[in-house]
């Protein structure tokens, strides 16, 4: 694992689709294991799974037709990393369902995103967009 943790941030544009989604997850994972996390350490798993739902869900709820989502790591010198994903539709924000029926479909991604994140949450992102965020703490 890394020691002596200095900020070091990650940004890519991507298209809002599921392959973009699916791309967003591989990218964070090879991004951490340059940054000396493998992708078999219990950061880059948990990495995976928080980028790949919130992609995901940029992709399903706040696509915009023509427009694409952001993905943003940040290392930050607190000892957390920082995962954003940018998506044009402000008008959506997320909500946790705190419980869903068995034969439900959808409704647990951000349940996984609760748990596996110290702190997770969204906010505007100017003109018309949002921003939702999570961190993962890197102790």
């Amino acid at each position: 694992m890394k020691s002596g943790i200095s900020s070091r941030q990650f940004t890519q544009l991507l298209s809002a689709t599921p392959r973009g989604a699916r791309l967003a997850r591989l990218l964070a994972v090879q991004q951490l294991g340059e940054w000396g996390w493998p992708p078999s350490s219990a950061v880059s798993e948990s990495t995976a799974l928080v980028v790949g739902e919130l992609a995901a869900n940029a992709v399903a709820h706040g696509r915009v037709k023509g427009r694409g989502f952001r993905l943003t790591l940040t290392v930050e010198a607190s000892g957390t990393l920082r995962i954003e994903v940018t998506d044009p539709r402000g008008d959506r924000r997320p909500l946790v369902r705190r419980t869903a029926s068995p034969t439900d479909e959808t409704g647990r991604g951000l349940l996984l995103v609760d748990a596996l994140a110290a702190r997770w949450g969204s906010a505007p992102w100017p003109p018309s967009g949002k921003v939702v965020w999570a961190e993962i703490d890197l102790s």
